[in-house]
């Protein structure tokens, strides 16, 4: 476990504004492109995968960054609060301010919606700033994260987030239950991917374990029929589940994100 202290990054503005807790290693290899990882729902910067990736990236002389959403780990913020639109706002903040050169951005689960996202409006929006970003790697990538939970839950649960606004969801991680409530939902339909064709520019490289109960198999194969201009390299892991934390799985993550930086 790392045990460098964070730095923090203020995002937003009035009551609105939230202290974003980040992980930052400098690059000694300028030239090659450096590492943004961004995490999953519910997991933070210093988790396994995101730590291996920081480990190897020091090894190497590869600069690496990773942060905390808002409600995440060392930020502050209350989950219940927690949006797309805020993670993803905390995102761009961390991109635009905290990040130089080329990237190389790397999304896990949750973390690859987000990085999906940012790419496309980088796209629309700031294209010279979108050019810095050289690939992305995504791990069980949980695009349009909300619909995906929305059509995964039971009935009654979706009526709890209607009657209520807010169902506390079982968690398969020990980590407690978590609060899935009508505003993320809700806002989440404002950030999905969508059902036409959407051309990333650069690599992208998706890994997926077969047997994954949280993100589907399925769910990459349609991402992968979305994403146009024939950049997608898929590989799959026959006995993975969503985490893809062991030790095999990480190898296989390195190796993915070795090949990505030494393009």
């Amino acid at each position: 476990m790392d045990d460098t202290q964070p730095q923090f990054l203020d995002v937003g503005r009035g009551p609105d504004r939230r202290r974003i807790a980040y992980l930052r290693q400098p690059a000694r290899h300028p030239e090659k492109p450096s590492l943004m990882f961004l995490s999953g729902f519910k997991s933070e910067m210093r988790a396994i995968k995101a730590g291996a990736v920081a480990q190897w990236a020091g090894e190497r002389g590869i600069g690496c960054l990773r942060f905390d959403y808002s409600g995440h780990g060392q930020s502050v913020g209350r989950f219940e609060d927690g949006t797309v639109s805020r993670w993803l706002e905390e995102t761009r903040a961390v991109f635009d301010r905290l990040t130089e050169g080329p990237q190389v951005l790397i999304g896990s689960s949750m973390g690859g919606h987000i990085a999906l996202l940012l790419l496309r409006d980088l796209l629309a929006e700031a294209p010279d700033a979108a050019q810095r970003i050289k690939g992305l790697v995504l791990i069980a990538p949980a695009w349009n994260l909300t619909e995906l939970m929305w059509s995964n839950m039971p009935a009654s649960a979706r009526r709890e987030i209607e009657e209520k606004g807010v169902y506390l969801r079982p968690s398969r991680y020990e980590d407690g239950p978590y609060p899935i409530t009508a505003k993320l939902i809700e806002d989440g339909r404002r950030h999905l991917i969508g059902n036409e064709p959407f051309d990333p520019g650069r690599p992208v490289h998706i890994l997926h374990g077969l047997q994954d109960p949280d993100v589907p198999w399925e769910h990459t194969l349609d991402l992968v029929a979305l994403l146009s201009g024939d950049w997608t390299r898929v590989a799959a892991v026959p006995d993975g589940e969503h985490r893809l934390s062991r030790p095999e799985d990480i190898a296989l993550l390195l190796d993915i994100v070795g090949g990505m930086v030494g393009r």
